[in-house]
Parts: C-alpha cells; structure tokens; sequence
C-alpha cells in the first residue's frame, strides 16, 4: 500500500495551472458511507483570508454536487499521467450510474476529512470556507455565458482551505 506524506503547498514547486488545466483532478466528497469523485480540469489555487485554498467549481446536475453540498471537506487528488484514462473514465460517467472505482481501478482512501485516492500523486484536503453560485450578472465577459452556459447550468465554486497536503513517498 501507498504512503503518503504530508508537504506545504507553497513549496511543492508544481506549476498549479498546468497541474488543473492539462494534468486534471478528482473532486472528491463524502466519506465511508458514501462518496462520489469527479474529474476537473478548471479551478484554481491560491492564497486568500490568510489561507493556502483551492477553487473547486461543481454544476448543480453534477452527483458530486450533492456530496459537495452535505460535507464539510473536499479532496483534489491528482495523479501521474499513466491515470489519464481513469480520469477521463471519471469525468465521462456518472457515479450515480456507475461504480467509478470498480470501473477504473482507482482504490479510495478514506481519511479523517475526506477520501482519496491510493493512485495519486498528490493530494489537497481542503475544509470548505465559501460556496457561492455564477451568477449572469456577475460576469463581466458576457461571452463567457454563451460559451460555457448557454443553458444557464452556471457553477457553484467552493473555496477549500488546504488542511493537509499530501505527496506520495
């Protein structure tokens, strides 16, 4: 079995747009007794209220949304590039439809503040600090609406305070 041990996320030297836009990541939610993982490959990581976060954004149609919306925790697992597959598996198909670790292989970790994954490289556990909803009217660039939102299906994004980060040994 993996272990993992735990780092700062402002030493890590990762290149974080690469890491979220072309590496992708499994938002995680829920625990034990039940949990759902999606791929990402928007969000974003910073430094905001006095804390190292990560932005996660979910749709509300998305089964991850539900768990999002239940817990207090969130992971952003992120995996070598030999899991593109699983991941791309995981962002293709509904956990309400499919038992994504069965599918993929993917083996869950269950931690004090959320699950993750044996496979990853790297892991964010981040405690939920904001949840707040796109709205029309908050966008500056109105282009971005048809684009992305032509059904007005915007996002809710959830801002995690980094509790733990994890690194593969």
């Amino acid at each position: 079995m993996s272990t993992f041990k735990n780092a700062v996320p402002s030493q890590l030297g990762e290149n974080y747009i690469d890491l979220i836009s072309n590496q992708w990541m499994l938002i995680t939610a829920g625990d034990q007794t039940g949990f759902n993982t999606m791929t990402a490959s928007w969000g974003a990581a910073g430094h905001i209220w006095n804390r190292d976060c990560m932005f996660a954004v979910v749709r509300p149609q998305r089964y991850t949304y539900e768990f999002m919306e239940k817990s207090g925790y969130f992971t952003c697992s992120f995996f070598p590039p030999e899991y593109k597959k699983a991941l791309n598996y995981c962002g293709s198909y509904s956990g309400r439809d499919v038992d994504k670790c069965a599918q993929t292989g993917l083996t869950p970790l269950f931690g004090e503040y959320g699950v993750y994954f044996e496979q990853a490289r790297l892991v964010f556990v981040c405690k939920k600090v904001l949840a707040t909803d796109f709205a029309s009217d908050s966008f500056v660039e109105k282009s971005i609406i048809g684009a992305v939102y032509p059904d007005n299906d915007f996002h809710r994004m959830y801002a995690g305070e980094i509790i733990e980060c994890l690194i593969k040994e």
